[in-house]
């Protein structure tokens, strides 16, 4: 992701090992690329059937769209 060739992406939550991360672990990391690093989000949506976590990520995607749009602005 980080070379900007994925333009879209679609997350789950539950990955299955959360050990090794979740998919509200990957916003997190686009909302800190974007913060500190001026990184260029792809177009992100939410295919998660765990509502309390979708709703978290929903959040964050909003929060990053929220960045995006200030820099532009």
């Amino acid at each position: 992701m980080k070379t900007g060739t994925v333009t879209d992406i679609s997350l789950d939550h539950d990955l299955g090992d959360d050990d090794r991360g979740t998919g509200y672990d990957v916003v997190l990391w686009i909302e800190e690329q974007v913060a500190l690093h001026g990184f260029v989000p792809p177009a992100m949506k939410i295919h998660s059937a765990n509502v309390s976590a979708r709703t978290k990520m929903e959040n964050g995607i909003r929060a990053i769209e929220a960045m995006v749009s200030r820099r532009v602005e």
